[in-house]
């Protein structure tokens, strides 16, 4: 009779050991947008993102495990659940909620256009002032949306697998300017030796229909308890100045 008072304590035990076995966050980044993330010498990742998915994991009381993908294979990743959320740095937009659900926002950087200093001397720029001119964009990007819809009509676009390629066939002279983030760019490309003799062109880019309100963490559709248990942890973050320790170690301005 003794042993079976002593089992409801025993499945307790055994099933709250399972749940923090189990309680592990697999987070789908691409590792090829620095400061953001990249790779170290060692191959891990590292990064402004990295940091900030590890902080999140931190808070949630979870094992984070990172995960690479394609940037255009993050989200069937995500769905085909290899990975259970995104921190890539990913711009919450309609067409990408009708795929996912995203958190709160935890960054909102606006884009530009990068090209050789003095070529294109326009405080803003237009298609028509960049008419005929060979335009850079990472595939399947809200940058690519943006590009293709406003200057596809007048000026020819060129498609990369990554803002590294991207980068090398602006120097190499592919094409005249490439669209990017405006910090990943900044950092990335005109403070490494490469970006030397380059520059932002005109003014930030922040159209809402292409670029959305931000960049939020993606999570399957429907998975309100890990979307939930991301929101809390990012709100803590935010309060408890984790967040702003990680923000001065990658960046001068506010990315927020």
């Amino acid at each position: 009779m003794k042993s079976l008072y002593l089992l409801p304590s025993l499945f307790f035990i055994l099933a709250l050991g399972q749940a923090n076995a189990t309680d592990e966050v697999r987070i789908a980044m691409e590792g090829k947008f620095p400061p953001f993330e990249e790779l170290d010498a060692k191959g891990n990742l590292k990064g402004f993102n990295v940091d900030i998915a590890e902080a999140l994991c931190t808070e949630m009381k979870a094992k984070c495990k990172l995960v690479r993908f394609e940037w255009d294979d993050l989200i069937p990743a995500l769905n085909d659940k290899k990975a259970d959320a995104i921190v890539a740095s990913m711009s919450i937009t309609d067409e990408r909620a009708q795929q996912v659900d995203f958190t709160e926002k935890y960054a909102q950087t606006p884009a530009f256009f990068f090209a050789k200093s003095h070529r294109i001397p326009y405080v803003f720029v237009s298609p028509k002032r960049l008419a005929g001119m060979k335009i850079g964009v990472q595939v399947d990007t809200t940058y690519d949306r943006y590009v293709t819809a406003k200057y596809a009509a007048t000026s020819p676009i060129v498609h990369f697998k990554s803002t590294d390629e991207m980068y090398s066939a602006l120097v190499s002279g592919e094409v005249d300017l490439a669209m990017d983030d405006s910090v990943a760019g900044y950092y990335g490309f005109l403070e490494t030796s490469r970006g030397k003799g380059y520059e932002l062109v005109g003014s930030a880019v922040v159209d809402p229909k292409y670029f959305g309100e931000g960049q939020g963490i993606a999570v399957r559709k429907g998975d309100k308890d890990l979307r939930g248990r991301l929101d809390k942890a990012l709100a803590s973050i935010l309060i408890n100045g984790t967040y702003k320790e990680i923000q001065r170690k990658y960046f001068i301005f506010n990315v927020y």
